[in-house]
This record gives structure tokens, C-alpha cells and sequence, in this order.
């Protein structure tokens, strides 16, 4: 039994179910799960500390599937900005065929990854976005709507209205991203006009995740309230799991705080801490409103054959009901 698509014909994988990129979370553990399970899981280059030490996670994943998996590269603005060349040349060498790129307009990295090639699927909050990367190149869109964890864009368009506003309009394969954890949301996906569903969150809640338990078991926990979005007054706007530091952030905004006044509470390596040690309020976290339909802690296989299977049961059964 599978669900074929656009997508999983460009990639080569079984099931249209993709675990994107995630900061200290996509780990070659996880990945490989993914994709033993017949899914496409992108390793998360910048966890990584080096060029070299994204080599050795490249190797290490190999070693524990000979399914296709892929990488993602973000490019963010920073003021000491990674060495993004020599992490896409590490890519490249290593032989990874499929790269989900996100952040900035991607056009140098896009032109090399091809010329090597490489599958790129772009990431994007917004059709005008969208139609730019597809100009660029790039082989899939990951079309990225509001209910996402992490960065949703400035536009604040659910996936309702923003799946099918690209596939209007956008002529290669495209995922929908952004508050999908189960089998309903991949035939609402498929129904708006994507070809699969990319999945954050609920991946981030599995046996494979290499994250703690007990941020494991906040998840679980949690129910579509439990967000916040920070960054708003500052135009960079990012979902993250609520805890005690997202209330501050968030008051400290209200209050006309700048970024140097909330850098030290939003430090990306307090957010590790949270995962290694388990801790959820010791810093800011990543999670989406698809917390509200997470209620256990699968492992991938069972996680995506639950999907798929549901799918299937979902397009055959409920909905073949209603055509007379």
C-alpha cells in the first residue's frame, strides 16, 4: 500500500510524509528512521558545529539506512554568519542528492546544488515566495503556512487559504507544512493541491527524536494554545512552545523592547539545553499548534504507516461515502 504523488516520484521515497530540518533535532537517528519507514528525513546542517562534523552525520546516517534522505541548509541573516559555502561544498561531496533549503533567497546555492545534481525543495512562507524560488530552480516547494512552528512569515496565512493559493499558481511538486501531525491532515494536504506533507513537531515526538523525554512528554501535554509568537514587533516573527522565557519575551515586546534587550532569553543554546536536559522552561523551543492533535509518542514506522494507512481508509471509505 502506498500513496504516490509528484513528490515521492522526484525524491524516490514510498509515502509522501517528509521530516524537514529542525535545529538540534535533525540528527542522523531520526533521519534514518524516517526514512527506513519509507518517509524523506532531512539532516539539519547547521546542528552541526563544522563542515566536517556535517560530513561525519552524513556518514553516520548512511550507516543506519540505504533509504534516500536528504539535508537542510537555512540561510539566515546573522551577524557572523555561518561559512555556507563550505557546508554546501561538505553536501555536495558527501553525495547527498536531495537539499531542503529555507531562509533567504537561496539563488547561489540553488545554482550549485544543481549543477552537482541535487533535488532542492525550498521552503516558503507565501505564494509570491514561492513562484520566486521556482524561477530560481528549485525542484519542489515546501509551502510553509502560519500554524508552523518556527518562522511562519509576516503574512499570518493558515494553511487553509495558503496551500491551495499556491497550487493555483505554482507548476512543480509542492508540500504543505505547518500544522500537519496525522492522517487527516495529509488527505486535507492532497485535497488543497500539495503532493505530501512535511512534518515538524510530530516528528520531534517520536521515539527516534533525539530530544528528552520530558520535552517529549510536554508535547504530548500540550494542546493547540500552547504557542506563542515572538519576535513580532520585530518584523522576524517565530512560533515557539509557551513557557515561562516565551511570556517574558513576549511582555518584554509589548513593553518596546529591542532584540538586545531579549538576546540573552532567546539563545539558541539555551533551546539545546531544553533538550538535552529536559528542562521546558530553561529556554525557547520550536513547537507548533499541531501540539493540540499529538497524544503519544510512536516510532516513525508506526508513526508514518499510521498516517498512510488512515489515509487510505479516510480517501476510500469516508469520502467515497459522500459521492452519490
Amino acid at each position: 500500500m502506498a500513496i504516490k504523488t509528484r513528490f515521492t516520484e522526484l525524491v524516490g521515497v514510498e509515502h509522501p510524509v517528509v521530516q524537514g530540518g529542525m535545529q538540534w533535532v535533525g540528527r542522523a537517528e531520526l533521519v534514518a528512521a524516517v526514512a527506513n519507514a519509507g518517509g524523506l528525513g532531512f539532516i539539519t546542517a547547521l546542528t552541526q558545529p563544522t563542515p566536517d562534523a556535517l560530513r561525519a552525520e552524513i556518514e553516520r546516517c548512511r550507516k543506519l539506512t540505504d533509504k534516500p534522505f536528504g539535508v537542510n541548509l537555512t540561510i539566515l541573516p546573522a551577524i557572523n554568519p555561518p561559512p555556507y559555502a563550505e557546508y554546501r561544498k561538505a553536501i555536495i561531496e558527501s553525495g547527498v542528492k536531495i537539499v531542503e533549503t529555507a531562509g533567504n533567497k537561496p539563488q547561489e546555492h540553488v545554482d550549485d546544488f544543481k549543477a552537482h545534481g541535487v533535488i532542492v525543495v525550498h521552503k516558503c512562507t507565501s505564494v509570491r515566495h514561492a513562484l520566486s524560488a521556482e524561477r530560481m530552480g528549485v525542484d519542489a516547494i515546501s509551502i510553509d503556512g502560519f500554524e508552523c512552528a518556527g518562522h511562519p512569515g509576516e503574512d499570518d496565512v493558515p494553511g487553509l487559504i495558503l496551500i491551495p493559493a499556491a497550487a493555483d499558481k505554482v507548476k512543480i511538486p509542492m508540500i504543505a507544512s505547518g500544522g500537519f501531525g496525522d492522517a487527516r491532515g495529509l488527505v486535507a494536504a492532497l485535497a488543497l493541491g500539495a503532493e505530501g506533507i512535511n512534518m515538524g513537531t510530530r516528528f520531534m515526538c517520536t521515539k527516534e527524536s533525539p530530544i528528552h523525554e520530558n520535552v517529549k512528554r510536554q508535547i504530548v501535554e500540550n494542546d493547540e494554545r500552547a504557542t506563542d509568537l515572538i519576535f513580532r514587533t520585530m518584523h522576524n516573527t517565530s512560533r515557539v512552545a509557551r513557557n515561562d522565557i516565551s511570556r517574558q519575551v513576549v511582555e518584554l515586546e509589548r513593553s518596546g523592547a529591542k532584540f538586545e534587550d531579549v538576546r540573552e532569553l532567546v539563545a539558541g543554546t539555551r533551546g539545546r539545553v531544553v533538550y538535552e536536559t529536559g528542562d521546558p522552561d530553561h529556554g525557547i523551543w520550536s513547537a507548533g499548534q499541531v501540539q493540540g492533535l499529538i497524544h503519544d509518542i510512536p516510532s516513525c514506522a508506526e508513526l508514518i504507516s499510521r498516517i498512510v494507512t488512515e489515509a487510505e481508509a479516510i480517501i476510500k471509505g469516508r469520502l467515497a461515502r459522500f459521492v452519490v
